[in-house]
């Protein structure tokens, strides 16, 4: 394929919507593995296709970028968003590859809780990215960042009452330094999706 002069905005903005939707469908997965406690390779490997899967458009975006000549936001700011955006699936499928390798089945309330919160996050995430696509209006768009924000100072308190929790009950070390591990990547989740909010605000300000 040659490279393009004409503004790819459509393309950018269907792949974009694509990543974030592989973001939310992680999200609600996770959700589901947490209830179940099934953590087993059936459910691992179709974690693993959609963490693939979401590889795949993110080298899609970066091609997409190395090929056109004109953008409809600045080249590093996409270059960011698909790349951040990655991570949020990819530290999905990480705690879930995590909990298999820890054996860690029983279900957990701290876990379940910080899943409902990465689901809220990542289709909180989705909107604000589509919204991209109409960024002379901004305020939905921001209101969407502020509700991540929000999401993400509440995933920063189920850590805290997460981890007091572990270490005031219980009396195995080795479980203690399995599920503080869990919780903080976890809470690492969020905070990449603030990361993404963060860029998706940036584009706002440039744009307006």
């Amino acid at each position: 394929m040659g490279f393009s002069l004409m503004p790819k905005g459509k393309d950018f903005f269907k792949l974009f919507d694509k990543q974030a939707s592989l973001a939310v469908e992680a999200a609600r997965f996770f959700i589901e593995l947490c209830q179940s406690g099934k953590f087993d390779d059936a459910n691992i490997q179709k974690m693993r296709d959609i963490e693939h899967e979401g590889d795949i458009f993110t080298h899609e975006i970066i091609d997409t970028l190395n090929r056109t000549f004109i953008t409809p936001f600045d080249r590093e700011d996409i270059h960011a968003l698909t790349s951040e955006l990655d991570d949020v699936v990819d530290l999905i499928h990480s705690i879930t590859t995590r909990m298999r390798l820890y054996r860690l089945t029983a279900p957990d309330p701290h876990l379940m809780q910080f899943a409902d919160i990465i689901e809220q996050s990542a289709r909180a995430l989705a909107k604000a990215i589509n919204g991209l696509k109409e960024i002379d209006r901004p305020r939905p768009i921001l209101d969407y960042c502020i509700e991540i924000n929000r999401l993400e100072n509440v995933g920063d308190q189920i850590r805290e009452n997460a981890i007091g929790n572990l270490f005031e009950n219980s009396t195995d070390p080795v479980s203690i330094i399995k599920w503080k591990e869990i919780y903080e990547v976890a809470e690492v989740v969020l905070d990449k999706c603030e990361d993404v909010a963060n860029i998706v605000e940036s584009i706002i300000v440039k744009q307006g």
